[in-house]
């Protein structure tokens, strides 16, 4: 669409297609942008812009890294993950044919993981005749053996939430979407975590605002997060694999994945990017 469409017919477009990102055009025809759903959060609704009153070339990410059609899967993935970006234009002898969602090369991820899990059970075997030929009273192959017996069984998803990954955005059911965002933006999260006491109820993703506040026009500073939230959210253990992770992201069609301590507690929540880049780093 062109760069000059108001942010507010923008969403609209966006959401009766189902989509959460557009590309945008200049008066020549040529692309020059890329509007997501975190665009609309962290630059539309946080800083409480007008919808109907703000071009869409206030606020798209410009001048967007593209792929040629040829480029393989493998590579396209390698750029979002390294990029921190979940959409890729797809360009053919200088116009865009399409616009890749990193959801699409998720079945990619997963087919060079479960290839490395499959070497990895033949390594483990080699490895077990070893230990026995070398006996356990050997230190320096035994500190060996369990090195390379943790690369070869698939790591949890507790080895990749520390840091910063390790922040949770939490918000009571009342709270309103735009104090909500404001938090997702401070925290730089792309979701908050409904809570009422300590239970998670819902969780409030850039999607979530773009298709039900922006794209009704709603008023973010008058909308509980309980009206537009995604009720219920699938949660995981911090002990699941970043195998697993993937398969039940890909399934749900979810981006974000809560992830609870052993007593049941939210300590962080993962997304798609996160576990792709994880996937990425373990094949390698």
């Amino acid at each position: 669409m062109p760069d000059s469409t108001t942010v507010l017919e923008a969403c609209r477009r966006m959401a009766a297609r189902r989509v959460d990102a557009a590309l945008l055009t200049d008066s020549n025809a040529l692309l020059c942008g890329i509007l997501t759903d975190k665009d609309i959060a962290t630059r539309v609704v946080a800083c409480e812009l007008v919808l109907q009153d703000t071009p869409v070339s206030k606020v798209m990410t410009r001048n967007p890294i593209f792929v040629l059609s040829d480029t393989l899967a493998e590579e396209a993935l390698q750029k979002m993950v390294l990029g921190k970006f979940r959409h890729l234009p797809v360009v053919e002898n200088g116009e865009v044919i399409a616009l890749l969602d990193i959801t699409k090369c998720l079945y990619d991820a997963i087919a060079r993981l479960e290839r490395a899990a499959e070497k990895g059970k033949a390594i483990q075997a080699a490895v077990e005749g070893v230990e026995k030929n070398w006996g356990t009273s050997i230190s320096a192959p035994s500190t060996f053996i369990e090195a390379l017996r943790e690369q070869v069984y698939q790591p949890s998803l507790s080895t990749i939430i520390q840091g910063t990954q390790s922040r949770v955005v939490t918000v009571s059911p009342t709270e309103s979407v735009l104090s909500a965002t404001k938090r997702m933006v401070e925290f730089q999260m792309g979701s908050a975590i409904i809570t009422m006491g300590n239970k998670p109820v819902g969780i409030l993703t850039s999607r979530d605002i773009l298709m039900r506040v922006a794209a009704k026009n709603l008023s973010p500073d008058t909308t509980a997060v309980e009206k537009v939230m995604t009720p219920n959210p699938e949660c995981r253990s911090i002990d699941t694999s970043i195998l697993d992770a993937l398969h039940t992201m890909r399934a749900g069609k979810f981006l974000h994945l809560p992830l609870t301590d052993r007593n049941g507690n939210i300590v962080s929540v993962i997304d798609v990017l996160n576990v792709t880049h994880a996937a990425l780093a373990t094949v390698s």
